[in-house]
């Protein structure tokens, strides 16, 4: 009690001291696997911010895609493809650096850029599917496991099921089919300028469209906005305060910080993506009980996520993913809103385990997620994104017609 009381005289609350104690600990891991390799500890950084801007935002590809149909809302989605316009320009200047001249047929290192086929609208409609039904996506998923949701963590174990499933069957996929795939990069036909202004020209297309579709319902969703006028200093400080950590941040904001994020990461290294670390785990766990997918063709000539992840104990996927989920429990716990929540019906498990299996099989076949496959894809100049969003679409719309019957 007297603990509590010195807490309280000083200005801090159980959560506030809690939330320094965690910012504490992620920075000292920063610092500590930053004596092994510096790049550790940029992608530990990275993981942080695009958990804290996903928990804070509630941002959820999943919530998008299944608003959109059950609510007629497009917030979310909007959001995304402001994000995804803001990548576009970014991507582009990075990759003009890497292949000045595109017209030679030379894809730059790390882009999204992967053979379009059906594996692609195979991947797509079941990983659409799938996320209505576990309630998030694979970066959803991972932000709610900081919030504590515990169907997250079993949709979590479902996606490593599904990626363990698909590289199982990936040699199969690979020799019927992906291998005989073009890989389509818009820059190689009509040069940066013109792929870039036709991605611009789409995505602003589909934001009318999302505008249209909310017209339609005749709902309103409105932004929050921070009071301004007749506050002292110190209230400013206060209210600046709850706007970063307490009250949820404006979701368009949010994307356009996620597509900034994800252009700052490809200059460093790579574009964003989760599902590969992801495949690495699933992997490793399977073999420990003999299960191992074993040598998986062609995914070396695979650039994104594919199932082919880095080696070793320590990994930037590793740093990336893990710091994400620590970055969502920052801003949960700061903000007062963690807590370990169990789904209300039973039938949520299954729901979750099954929906996680489907996105982790999705994914795995489509060489990413909507991270890697659609918000990384589509800003990577390459075709194979919108095919993947397209089934995405599809996917969630049957997804949501499932959950209609189910309620």
């Amino acid at each position: 009690m007297a603990v509590y009381a010195r807490v309280e005289v000083r200005g801090f609350s159980r959560h506030q001291i809690a939330g320094l104690v965690i910012l504490f600990l992620a920075l000292f891991v920063a610092t500590a696997v930053s004596y092994v390799d510096r790049a550790f500890a940029v992608f530990w950084l990275f993981g942080l911010a695009f958990g804290m801007a996903l928990q804070r935002s509630r941002f959820c590809f999943a919530s998008a895609f299944r608003d959109l149909f059950l609510l007629q809302q497009g917030r979310v989605m909007r959001a995304i493809l402001a994000g995804m316009a803001v990548a576009t320009l970014g991507f582009a200047l990075v990759m003009s650096n890497m292949v000045p001249n595109p017209a030679l047929g030379i894809l730059p290192p790390d882009a999204h850029a992967v053979p379009l086929g059906w594996h692609l609208v195979v991947g797509g409609v079941l990983f659409g599917m799938g996320m209505v039904l576990a309630g998030g996506c694979v970066s959803g998923s991972l932000y709610r496991m900081g919030e504590g949701y515990v169907a997250s963590w079993v949709a979590m174990s479902g996606i490593l099921v599904g990626l363990w499933g698909a590289s199982r069957t990936w040699n199969w996929w690979w020799q019927i089919h992906i291998s005989k795939q073009p890989v389509v990069w818009l820059p190689r036909y009509l040069g940066y300028g013109g792929a870039v202004g036709l991605t611009l020209l789409a995505l602003g297309a589909l934001y009318l469209l999302v505008l249209w579709w909310e017209a339609r319902s005749g709902i309103v969703f409105p932004e929050q906005s921070m009071p301004i006028g007749g506050l002292t200093f110190d209230e400013r400080l206060r209210e600046l305060y709850h706007a970063i950590f307490i009250r949820a941040w404006p979701v368009t904001l949010a994307g356009l910080g996620l597509g900034a994020l994800n252009v700052f990461e490809y200059a460093y290294r790579h574009p964003w993506g989760v599902t590969g670390e992801l495949a690495r785990w699933a992997n490793a766990l399977a073999g420990l009980v003999g299960l191992s997918a074993g040598p998986l063709l062609g995914v070396d000539q695979i650039a994104g996520c594919s199932l082919a992840a880095e080696s070793g104990l320590l990994t930037h996927g590793l740093m990336l993913d893990i710091g994400l989920i620590v970055g969502s429990l920052l801003a949960a716990v700061l903000a007062g809103e963690f807590k370990i929540r169990l789904p209300a019906h039973r039938r949520r498990y299954v729901q979750s385990l099954g929906g996680g299996i489907l996105m982790g099989y999705g994914a795995g076949i489509a060489v990413g997620c909507t991270i890697g496959a659609f918000f990384s894809a589509i800003p990577s100049l390459a075709l194979n994104g919108w095919v993947f969003g397209g089934s995405l679409a599809v996917g969630a719309f049957l997804g949501v017609q499932i959950i209609r019957r189910l309620m």
